[in-house]
């Protein structure tokens, strides 16, 4: 039997909302948006993600009431192409962070756990005499026929994967769509990672930034989702393209039921099993912590 205290909303829930240059209050169990076109009203609570964009103000009751509903908050740039900070997901156990971070620490593990990434990505496991160096050209080939595979399908003119990061819109048309796709696949995997109490930072894959696990599990998804997402808008014009391959993302998270995947994937290829044991921290968020308590050599050792 799940625990779904772990996983309380998530795989039911709306997948995002991007805001910008709005007022963001409550209003009573919803959010209010204001902004010059109008007043909208957003329920809050079978909401995965929000997205904060430029020019957005919240007010203190209105993060509360995302924080009790166990909606993530992601502050990004425009189009949600860079990412600037989080907020608290919906668990505050710790326990999958002390595994993951036991899986990251242990070379064997972690090893084991890169195998299974791979083995995700391809569809098979790999031959385990292959070296990570000779797994990297297999998956660059990967990513590159999926390219390929998709501006043939779509009839979209394809260059190779080139933007500037602090130029996003000089970049061509397909490529702008690719970052917006990506930027809010990222997103919605971040949710999901601190949904489940794992740390965003403690990749296996990638290492040494604050999103190396989000790299890690969105990496799994792009052939599946933002590649013929960003190449079928493309496809269909270059007008307001971020939103409309946002647009199309969202459509293609619900048909394919993205959210009830993710953390799934992740208790897979971390071997975590245990969603049995129910721990009040969920709903007391004054309980008491309990204190680290070094072992104790057995008597006569």
């Amino acid at each position: 039997m799940e625990d779904y205290h772990l996983l309380p909303k998530l795989r039911d829930s709306l997948s995002y909302l991007y805001i910008e240059h709005a007022v963001i209050e409550r209003d009573h169990a919803a959010l209010l948006v204001l902004q010059e076109t109008g007043r909208t009203t957003v329920p809050t609570a079978n909401l995965s993600l929000l997205l904060i964009g430029p020019g957005t103000s919240l007010t203190h009751a209105a993060v509360a009431l995302l924080a009790e509903n166990g909606t993530s908050i992601v502050w990004v740039g425009e189009d949600g192409n860079k990412f600037y900070a989080q907020g608290t997901g919906e668990t505050r156990r710790a326990d999958h962070l002390l595994h993951q971070a036991r899986m990251a620490s242990d070379p064997e593990k972690r090893l084991q756990v890169v195998m299974r990434m791979y083995a995700v990505r391809f569809g098979y496991d790999l031959d385990p005499g292959l070296s990570i160096e000779q797994i990297r050209g297999m998956e660059g080939a990967r990513v590159k026929n999926a390219y390929a595979d998709a501006s043939r399908k779509y009839g979209v003119e394809w260059s190779g994967r080139n933007y500037d990061r602090s130029n996003w819109a000089n970049a061509d048309p397909v490529n702008r769509a690719l970052s917006a796709a990506n930027a809010l696949l990222n997103g919605i995997c971040h949710a999901a990672i601190v949904s489940g109490g794992y740390s965003p930072g403690l990749g296996f894959l990638h290492t040494g930034l604050q999103l190396s696990f989000v790299y890690d599990i969105a990496d799994l998804y792009k052939t599946r989702f933002t590649i013929p997402a960003a190449f079928s808008t493309a496809a269909q014009g270059v007008e307001h393209i971020e939103k409309r391959t946002r647009e199309a993302c969202r459509d293609l998270f619900r048909e394919q039921k993205l959210l009830r995947q993710i953390l799934p994937d992740i208790d897979r290829l971390l071997e975590v099993s245990d969603r049995t044991d129910y721990s009040p921290v969920d709903e007391d968020l004054s309980l008491p912590v309990f204190w680290w308590q070094p072992d104790e050599p057995a008597q006569g050792e």
